[in-house]
């Protein structure tokens, strides 16, 4: 139990720094949902003296969880409102649905690679994010019977936008995607006028690749 607390008090403080130290630029809304959520329990056992590093951190199965200032950044720019329902693609460890559930009403998560949907799902259940709702599948055909969304958010990047994520974006709604091959991604701002998308080239990045449909095949 003492080991348990000293850990506890070492991680609280170190995402404290992490707030302080990274994330200054931030608006205060987004830093107070970081400073809540504890990163380290979206890691692994062995990374989690990582976690609050200014740098991504593997998760395993070719994954990893972004780096503060970038999750930070997606979370600016999506620009959530309390009222808002957000559709997020790519679940990873469920971290960036669990800051987001901080500051909206609903978030609905797809996350295409199954151990890491069963994780994260039992991560944000025990933290008690009980307004994340989790999907295992492809996360390039969205979640119709949900939509439509008041934004999308997207943590993989596909060469080029999936219809289907468009479609279930609501008017005047917003869309926070990376896109491009691995070696030349840009973030994207996408907000939806009509049934077209006006875009914005926010910064270069690097995300993993979407895979599924996106990538040319389907999930058997």
């Amino acid at each position: 139990m003492k080991n348990w607390f000293s850990h506890r008090i070492l991680f609280d403080a170190a995402r404290k720094r992490m707030v302080r130290e990274q994330l200054s630029e931030f608006p205060p809304a987004v830093r107070a949902a970081m400073e809540h959520v504890p990163r380290h329990e979206f890691v692994p056992e062995d990374k989690q003296p990582l976690a609050y590093e200014d740098h991504a951190v593997p998760i395993g199965f070719g994954q990893t969880i972004s780096q503060p200032w970038i999750v930070a950044t997606m979370t600016t720019q999506l620009n959530p409102q309390p009222a808002d329902r957000v559709l997020e693609i790519g679940s990873g460890s469920g971290y960036q649905a669990a800051v987001l559930a901080q500051l909206v009403t609903e978030v609905y998560s797809i996350e295409i690679v199954e151990p890491l949907a069963r994780l994260a799902g039992e991560t944000l259940r025990r933290l008690g994010c009980f307004n994340v709702h989790l999907r295992l599948g492809d996360g390039s055909a969205g979640w119709p019977e949900a939509a439509p969304f008041d934004s999308v958010i997207v943590t993989c990047a596909p060469e080029a936008v999936p219809a289907p994520l468009i479609r279930q974006l609501k008017a005047g709604g917003r869309m926070l995607i990376p896109v491009g091959p691995l070696d030349g991604q840009e973030l994207f701002v996408f907000e939806k006028l009509g049934d077209r998308l006006v875009e914005q080239a926010r910064l270069p990045v690097r995300f993993v690749p979407m895979t599924g449909a996106a990538a040319g095949f389907s999930r058997k």
